[in-house]
């Protein structure tokens, strides 16, 4: 059996990207409790001018079928003056809007907020000359993420 020297198999090793589900979003730690985080990012959208179309709370589905999960919410939002500029430069970009924060509580019991950042669409969809529009959503999306998660109101 031929040895691969250590060197090599480490340059190999880190040529070969990680393959990982979360590639794209975003997270914020919160300074409160989920159900508190996610009341705020509903406020906040709300305060913003945006539209609340959904909030569904996985947890609780999990218990309706007699299984566990801790506190992870999807809150669904918009507004159309920010995703129909997106769809006019990639129509197809309109099945990641409207926006989605998650809010959940991970393994370790941080409350975390997290987003997909519209820099992956880019990529994902061959966006071309929407920079601008994709900037403004980041920009939205981290404040957004930021302000119901610090301390404070």
């Amino acid at each position: 059996m031929r040895k691969i020297p250590f060197a090599m198999l480490l340059l190999v090793l880190c040529a070969v990207p990680p393959a990982s589900a979360g590639e794209g979003l975003v997270s914020v730690k919160s300074s409160h409790g989920a159900k508190e985080t996610a009341d705020r990012v509903e406020r906040l959208v709300k305060e913003r001018g945006m539209t609340l179309f959904n909030r569904i709370d996985h947890a609780e589905g999990a218990r309706k079928i007699g299984m566990e999960l801790r506190p992870t919410e999807v809150l669904i939002f918009g507004n159309p003056k920010g995703g129909t500029p997106l769809m006019q430069c990639k129509q197809s970009a309109g099945i990641d809007l409207p926006l989605k924060m998650l809010v959940w509580k991970d393994e370790g019991g941080v409350v975390r907020v997290g987003y997909n950042d519209p820099e992956s669409l880019k990529d994902r969809y061959g966006i071309k000359g929407c920079d601008e529009v994709l900037r403004k959503m980041k920009g939205a999306l981290e404040t957004l993420a930021s302000d119901a998660s610090r301390p404070g109101s």
